[in-house]
């Protein structure tokens, strides 16, 4: 049914559409036995803490949503309906480049206009227009002599399109004699929000976009008081998800919520907002699923009753991370990978004996299936499951792409593997790593060197002349995600630890050692930390030349773009409220998938 609707699309979204999204389910053999306990009194930290499960529902919850999915009629519809709006935008846009082509003022309104089509996700359905507005002159005239607004707009959009950009030249005719920004600026409420807005794409050593962060934040909560409710509203929202470090869809509901109270709009262009977005809710609707039903047809969660059930939270990685209706399979097939990463670390966790995790660790480097024959039911399962996935992939990769990387991901799975015994020996021998020792390998366990190694593969991006420096080597633009979510992760499961006796995270052991500092220094310690490697990260993907300790290889941008949505989402999925739960995932859920 799904391969038959969609194959009426027409334009961009509906031709990605057109590839088959009910996929195979990969088939593995499950015991139907209960395992007992391996733990042996074992109890390894946990990589990631466990959710609410009002918002990671079960089989049960899960199973109520299929109802909501529309009927053919619905969806032929809505593609139709999507179809006539972009062309009434396509035309509005053409019809703007004739009237305002060689006027200033009329330059001004085309990149306003761009900007108005990214915050809304839609921008890549005009990508001649948007190129054909993005005069690189233009650009650089607003930059160095608009007023704050057009200068900071012309900045972000320049940076995004990775040409070089200095802060402080632009912000620099706004500022003093004491490089502080002048007060005539306090209530210019357009340019503060787009001052804030740049100052979280900071590379590094920018101390303008420091005093534009700490501007712009005063200056917008101080105005939230008397500013109109709706406007009120949306700066509120401004302040709390920054534009460039939040999930753009996301962020484009409330931007479009903003742009429908305004007075004067552009309707055609906000109705296409909501009817793209209705679309790829229904696309991910029919992906989780596809998922669902994978998952419920292998068997593990029976068989490792005390690991992980959480298809929603595995799949709402991959839904954030990766973009674009081309990418469906890709989403389907990652999220199988990332329920693996989570089995198999509540494997570690709580049912392998040392010894049965070290010969688990063994068959993976082997890839070999009967080289686990001597392991516990529920590992043998496991193995053949991902073995089988993997294998998928990569068949998947040489039949679309022409090369086989069945090797790399081996590696891949077997440098996974290592960190999660690294962390079994290091606990079963009562050695304390150094913190820096522990955030090394924090990174591999985050599972996320493992997923983009997929990723990238599954993209078409023939590594394979430097896989194995890649493999040992892992690139900045993934590593700075992977840190990114170790550290949120320890902010969070440091104060489960200190009530189970239990430590580990890197707080902790940076506490022990540094004995002088207080908890709240180690913490800010830790924020820093992950406020650098959002530089760095910025660096890989705003900058034309390769960063420190980075491989010269140019990723796709599909890839840097999953490895900016990563890092964007690790702050919603463990931002835990006082009473441990996560609000703003719960609100991302509804808005996004349900």
């Amino acid at each position: 049914m799904v391969c038959h609707v969609f194959s009426s699309f027409s334009s961009s979204l509906i031709r990605e559409l057109e590839a088959p999204l009910l996929l195979p389910a990969a088939s593995a053999s499950s015991s139907s036995s209960s395992p007992a306990s391996r733990s042996g009194g074992r109890r390894r930290r946990a990589a990631h803490v466990r959710p609410s499960p009002a918002i990671y529902p079960g089989r049960q919850e899960l199973a109520s949503h299929s109802s909501m999915l529309p009927t053919d009629f619905d969806i032929q519809v809505l593609i139709e309906r999507h179809e006539a709006l972009t062309d009434d935008v396509q035309e509005m846009l053409q019809h703007q480049r004739r009237r305002h082509q060689k006027t200033a003022s009329g330059g001004r309104e085309r990149i306003a206009t761009v900007d108005h089509l990214r915050r809304l996700c839609i921008d890549h359905y005009f990508q001649d227009e948007v190129d054909d507005a993005m005069d690189a002159c233009l650009l650089e005239e607003l930059a160095h002599g608009g007023d704050l607004l057009d200068a900071t707009l012309a900045f972000r959009l320049m940076r995004e399109a990775g040409h070089h950009v200095s802060a402080d030249e632009v912000l620099g005719r706004f500022t003093d004699d004491n490089g502080e920004f002048r007060l005539d600026y306090r209530k210019d409420i357009r340019g503060l929000l787009s001052l804030q807005d740049i100052s979280h794409m900071n590379i590094g050593q920018e101390a303008s976009l420091c005093k534009a962060k700490e501007f712009s934040t005063r200056n917008l909560e101080s105005a939230i008081n008397y500013l109109e409710p709706n406007l009120a509203r949306y700066v509120r929202q401004s302040l709390d998800h920054p534009y460039h470090v939040s999930l753009n869809q996301y962020k484009a509901r409330h931007h479009l919520s903003y742009l429908q109270t305004l007075p004067i709009r552009c309707t055609a262009r906000e109705e296409l907002a909501l009817a793209d977005f209705q679309l790829n809710k229904l696309l991910h609707q029919m992906e989780m699923q596809e998922i669902k039903r994978w998952w419920m047809d292998l068997g593990l969660a029976q068989e490792i009753p005390v690991a992980r059930d959480q298809v929603q939270k595995w799949f709402v990685w991959m839904m954030t991370a990766i973009q674009g209706a081309s990418l469906s399979r890709c989403r389907i097939e990652l999220t199988k990978i990332v329920s693996f990463v989570y089995i198999v670390d509540d494997i570690f966790d709580l049912v392998g004996t040392r010894e049965e995790l070290s010969c688990f660790t063994q068959a993976i480097r082997m890839w070999d299936l009967a080289a686990a024959d001597s392991l516990p039911s529920c590992m043998r399962s496991c193995f053949r499951a991902l073995h089988t996935v993997t294998n998928d992939i990569a068949d998947m990769v040489e039949r679309e792409h022409g090369v086989n990387p069945i090797n790399h991901l081996k590696k891949a799975w077997a440098m996974l593997f290592d960190g999660f015994m690294t962390e079994t020996k290091w606990l079963s021998a009562g050695q304390v790593p150094d913190s820096e020792e522990y955030l090394r390998n924090g990174v591999v366990t985050s599972g996320v060197p493992l997923v983009f190694v997929h990723l990238l593969f599954m993209l078409g991006h023939d590594v394979s002349q430097n896989a194995a420096e890649f493999v040992d080597h892992i690139p900045p633009v993934i590593s700075c995600p992977a840190k990114i979510l170790r550290l949120w992760d320890d902010l969070g499961s440091a104060k489960d630890e200190a009530q189970e006796g239990l430590d580990g995270s890197y707080k902790e052991l940076y506490l022990k050692e540094n004995p002088g500092l207080a908890a709240g220094e180690a913490e800010e310690h830790v924020r820093r930390l992950i406020a650098g490697e959002w530089e760095e990260l910025n660096r890989e993907c705003f900058s034309a030349s390769p960063s420190r300790s980075s491989p010269a290889t140019t990723f796709p941008a599909g890839f840097t773009q999953a490895a900016l949505n990563a890092a964007r989402m690790v702050g919603v999925m463990y931002g835990y409220d006082g009473e441990r739960r996560l609000p703003v995932l719960d609100d991302y859920v509804r808005m996004l998938l349900f």
